[in-house]
């Protein structure tokens, strides 16, 4: 099965935090899941960053390194077709990062590894 993972549980993944479910995490060290992550993840954490909110064990880079390849994770690439289907995409949710990964779910017809229950009012499949 195709994931992709939301911000929080790619870095809950990789930096161990308890916050994330135990049936993220299995869905996440099953060998037979393609793990994806979208820029808008990493992108999101560099902004955070930048704004002295999120603070990372190690150099952003190295870093991201670690957290992508390092892991097993794929970079699903953010193509047009995603952010068209932004326009029709309703005002549920008002974060962008947020709205990018439920369109590239939407379009890629997989499911998105998230916490966040307001995601669901877009008819996304939401595990977690």
């Amino acid at each position: 099965m195709r994931v992709l993972l939301d911000t929080h549980a790619w870095l809950w993944f990789v930096l161990g935090d308890n916050a994330l479910s135990s049936a993220a995490r299995s869905l996440i060290e099953d060998p037979g899941n393609d793990k994806l992550i979208s820029p808008a993840s990493y992108w999101e954490t560099a902004i955070k960053i930048s704004l002295k909110k999120y603070a990372l064990p190690q150099p952003y880079e190295q870093f991201i390194d670690h957290a992508t390849t390092g892991q097993g994770f794929v970079v699903l690439p953010i193509l047009p077709s995603h952010t068209a289907a932004l326009i029709a995409l309703p005002m549920y949710h008002r974060d962008p990062f947020d709205r990018l990964l439920v369109a590239q779910s939407l379009v890629e017809g997989i499911p998105l590894v998230s916490h966040d229950a307001q995601l669901d009012a877009y008819g996304i499949q939401r595990l977690w």
